[in-house]
């Protein structure tokens, strides 16, 4: 198991309502995903690479996409000014709400082996005009009990899922606000600080490989 399959939609998602923790703003919102990535580092989970947003003209929706590589930390006060310089030229209104922060993650595989996978876990961090919201979400199936083929890998389970759980229990002291559940997918849903276990029979999973 070198190789993971990726869902094209969250396995799991957090979600946490800061609007409490932290207020409203772009410099706000890169100090707040600086804190909660360094948590998600701890654990080797995800090591900041790089920012993708999306810039909206009200009315309209979404003009643009952007991707910017991380050169500096995110709490940089010249990062915010970059940001903003990205601004789409010919939408000088355009706003920005939030960002997706990416990166890589390590794993480990049935027999212990360490290995590294890009989007492991990703952190979302949006800035409303009432305050801060951030999102933890997983695409893949070392998380829970099953692979999405519904055959059982408990060595990965066991070698993957404690340390995914430790990190949302650190962002919960961190941020002082209880994680919600996301929305459940055709691919799983959180439970608890993991992966919910779906039904079994036979011993065996649900095959979800016909929506990969």
């Amino acid at each position: 198991m070198s190789m993971l399959m990726r869902a094209p939609r969250e396995c799991a998602s957090w979600f946490w309502d800061l609007e409490d923790y932290a207020p409203p703003g772009l410099q706000s919102a890169l100090d707040t995903a600086a804190r909660m990535s360094a948590v998600l580092q701890k654990y080797d989970l995800l090591r900041p690479s790089a920012l993708e947003w999306h810039w909206a003209v009200p009315g309209k929706g979404s003009v643009a996409k952007t991707r910017l590589q991380l050169l500096r930390p995110l709490d940089d006060e010249q990062l915010a000014r970059r940001i903003e310089e990205l601004r789409p030229v010919g939408f000088p209104e355009a706003e920005f709400s939030g960002f997706l922060i990416t990166g890589l993650g390590k794993w480990f595989d049935e027999r212990g082996a360490q290995r590294q996978e890009y989007g492991l876990v990703e952190l979302t961090v949006s800035s409303e005009p009432l305050g801060l919201s951030a999102d933890v979400a997983v695409h893949h199936d070392i998380w829970g009990p099953f692979d999405f083929r519904g055959t059982p890998h408990p060595e990965v389970h066991q070698r993957n899922a404690p340390r995914l759980a430790a990190a949302l229990k650190d962002l919960e002291t961190l941020l002082g606000v209880i994680a919600e559940p996301g929305e459940p997918t055709y691919f799983g849903r959180a439970e608890g600080y993991g992966v919910g276990e779906p039904e079994a029979e036979g011993g065996r999973g649900p095959d979800l490989t016909d929506q990969l």
